[in-house]
């Protein structure tokens, strides 16, 4: 990954403060000070800020029932509550997967993985998330087609993979697409308001018991019984690694 990325999920803030880390001069690698910010750090390398030795923490994925009055942003400057003041504050740096408003409720992945964030998030993964949405009154369900074929929204083109009736103001959505605020959007277009929206399911993974506020740490199993991995785009595949630095690379490195 790029050296900016890596001292980012070491612990040492923004990739933008990290980028000013790497321009003073505070960080080197197998013994080399570098301030190019294009370079890569492979598992092998050994870097240094200020002289000491830095390690990427050990991977952390945790699904957490998000209650609604709460945000999804990692700024520190909000006076409002986030979704951070809900997990442990021993953890490492951990980011939110699948962004949930702040009056929307239910699962919301978070972890340090970035490249399972990545993953996640990506569009062509068209991971599937289902929602229980409650509206102001009764749902025409005559209007189910239209929500499926797609209506626009004001950030784009939005679509319903399934829609299914719960009660008669209640339903199922089912999503592959992650547009801000889509379901809420897309219902006020045809003439309602939504009330409530719980998401229970993220591919595979469910809420089941998780009590609201609650998180539970999945393990390494987990995450690949419930996320497996995608198999490389052809552009990864034949990208070059000329970039990652390793201790016997014969690309020579500028003393500092």
């Amino acid at each position: 990954m790029r050296l900016n990325q890596f001292l980012a999920r070491a612990g040492f803030g923004s990739r933008r403060a990290c980028e000013t880390l790497i321009r003073e001069g505070a960080v080197t690698i197998n013994g080399h000070r570098l301030t190019e910010l294009a370079v890569r750090v492979g598992p092998d390398d050994h870097v240094l800020v200020y002289g000491k030795p830095v390690k990427l923490p050990l991977p952390v994925t945790a699904v957490l029932h998000k209650p609604p009055g709460y945000l999804c942003t990692s700024a520190e400057s909000t006076k409002e509550r986030t979704i951070y003041d809900l997990l442990p504050k021993n953890w490492p740096r951990v980011v939110y997967v699948g962004r949930l408003d702040k009056d929307s409720e239910g699962l919301l992945v978070v972890t340090n993985d970035g490249n399972l964030a990545q993953r996640l998030t990506h569009p062509s993964s068209k991971m599937r998330k289902t929602y229980i949405v409650t509206l102001d009154r009764e749902f025409d369900f005559a209007l189910a087609p239209k929500m499926k074929k797609g209506i626009s929204i004001e950030e784009g083109f939005a679509r319903m993979e399934d829609i299914y009736r719960v009660g008669p103001r209640t339903l199922k959505v089912v999503l592959t697409q992650g547009l801000k605020r889509q379901i809420r959007e897309m219902f006020f277009k045809v003439g309602y308001e939504v009330k409530r929206l719980v998401r229970i399911q993220i591919g595979n993974l469910s809420l089941e018991n998780l009590a609201v506020g609650q998180h539970r740490v999945l393990t390494q199993e987990d995450v690949k019984r419930y996320f497996p991995s995608a198999p490389a785009s052809r552009s990864a595949r034949k990208k070059s690694p000329a970039n990652t630095l390793r201790p016997h690379a014969k690309k020579e490195l500028p003393h500092g």
